[in-house]
């Protein structure tokens, strides 16, 4: 029969069968067949062949991998391989902060990439705008502005933003419609809240959450292992209406993602506003979008059609890779 990997790590994986039973399940012969190798060969979200243990009908062997629609992976530094963090999703849930932990955009220029790579459909939450509401209040308002500034970029771009707080319940209303019958991957650096949005869209859910370190206002890692959670959405997000439902992929905390399988020559192609461009410089695809003459991204850049903040990104992601040297 087939069932659905909820969670796993090495060789032993939670696989929701047809049947209704929840079964420990092993790969059999430890191997599945693939033309590349994985950190881990399966994710929370893949659909697996099993059969049932004839000595223990709570256990079973996974015998093959359906077909994948999409996976959203990360190149695992440690690991020296892809790691795979969700499969078959509708949309990427990219979880940001504008404090606590510090806005980083380039983590999510990152993912954004790696979204456009994988053919995801990705949408941008930044929780904690409570927080962002603050800055305003303490001295912080150029700080707000620039958050501000780099949220209305991405949504200049056709990316889907969303401002909202789990603590104080702005903006989850939309939230929960948006993910409703979806399955999604929530995906963010640690401590940006990802658990307690759960939290508040199924109050029947709980999830642990974790503090941040005072000294480096980064979260610890509470989530050990990606998740798949079946939700039963908070009525009193839904209009008083009770059962609606949302499938949701829970990963853990990132402190730094690495693009699997992306050239440092090509992350202008996963950058939307540059792809009209590529091509049409005067040395073609060989350029670097540096200083050449006539290059076709620079006056882009130069005629707005391509933000700063953007550019940017792209030029320092582009070093990234060709270095080998990460930022968080």
């Amino acid at each position: 029969m087939k069932g659905l990997i909820i969670a796993g790590t090495n060789n032993l994986f939670t696989v929701e069968c047809d049947d209704e039973i929840t079964r420990n399940c092993t790969i059999k012969g430890k191997v599945l067949k693939s033309d590349k190798q994985f950190y881990n060969p399966l994710a929370p979200g893949d659909v697996v062949e099993i059969e049932i243990d004839p000595l223990n009908d709570e256990k079973g062997q996974i015998l093959s991998l359906e077909p994948r629609k999409n996976t959203f992976l990360r190149w695992n530094v440690k690991g020296r391989c892809p790691q795979l963090l969700a499969s078959n999703l509708d949309y990427l849930i990219l979880v940001t902060t504008p404090d606590e932990p510090p806005f980083r955009p380039r983590f999510t220029d990152r993912a954004l990439a790696q979204a456009e790579h994988q053919g995801i459909t990705p949408v941008i939450v930044c929780n904690k705008w409570d927080l962002a509401e603050t800055m305003q209040t303490d001295g912080r308002e150029e700080e707000f502005e620039k958050i501000e500034r780099r949220l209305s970029i991405w949504e200049d771009l056709g990316y889907k933003v969303l401002r909202l707080s789990a603590k104080t319940g702005e903006g989850m209303a939309e939230f929960a419609e948006l993910l409703e019958d979806h399955l999604s991957a929530f995906v963010g650096q640690s401590g940006v809240g990802k658990s307690s949005l759960i939290n508040v869209m199924d109050n029947s859910c709980v999830l642990k959450t974790g503090s941040l370190s005072k000294k480096y206002g980064r979260g610890s890692h509470t989530t050990t292992k990606g998740t798949l959670v079946h939700l039963i959405l908070n009525e009193a997000l839904m209009e008083g209406v009770h059962g609606r439902k949302a499938d949701i992929i829970d990963t853990p905390g990132i402190r730094r993602f690495v693009l699997d399988d992306i050239e440092a020559g090509d992350v202008a192609l996963y950058f939307r506003e540059f792809e009209p461009f590529i091509g049409k410089c005067k040395f073609g695809l060989g350029c670097k979008h540096n200083s050449e003459p006539g290059c076709a991204v620079k006056e882009a850049l130069e005629n707005g059609d391509i933000t700063e903040e953007r550019y940017d990104s792209w030029k320092r992601i582009s070093h990234e890779i060709e270095t080998g040297l990460w930022e968080d």
